[in-house]
């Protein structure tokens, strides 16, 4: 057992080693990235990650998301403007809006999660790694997919 539980005026405690473990356990990144997934991007890719024809791209084996990680967080942390071809189909002008407002820590989760999921097979995106791209790039307009070449 890793703490005693004790009474105090009528509520129930732990002690500190209890605490500790509590605080201590980390969260799945898959487990939160699929909800942060759930609650921000499957209205546009839909829970299959096949995404909406001609509208919004397939996330399920993309060359995107398998690709580079310095690509995929530029777009989830500016966004992306204009034409986009994934896995050999153009979608059109639909944007995909930024998420710099997210900590870096739910970024990374989300696209860990994508990264894995659908019959992709990509590494994890660490939290530093996002924090790197973000102090490295700074406030930026959302991205266009020629721009985003340089990084594939």
């Amino acid at each position: 057992m890793l703490g005693r539980e004790r009474k105090y005026k009528g509520a129930v405690v732990y002690s500190v080693a209890l605490h500790a473990a509590v605080v201590a356990a980390k969260v799945d990144p898959v487990i939160l990235g699929k909800n942060i997934f759930n609650a921000n991007c499957v209205a546009c890719h839909q829970t299959t990650g096949l995404g909406m024809a001609g509208m919004f791209p397939p996330l399920a084996k993309s060359d995107w998301v398998n690709g580079s990680e310095e690509r995929i967080i530029r777009v989830v942390l500016h966004g992306l403007t204009g034409p986009v071809t994934v896995s050999g189909t153009q979608f059109g002008s639909q944007a995909m809006p930024t998420f710099a407002t997210q900590s870096n820590e739910s970024i990374a989760a989300v696209l860990t999660y994508i990264r894995q999921e659908w019959g992709n097979s990509a590494p994890a995106v660490s939290a530093e790694k996002v924090a790197e791209i973000r102090t490295k790039v700074g406030a930026h307009g959302a991205w266009t997919a020629a721009e985003l070449d340089a990084f594939k």
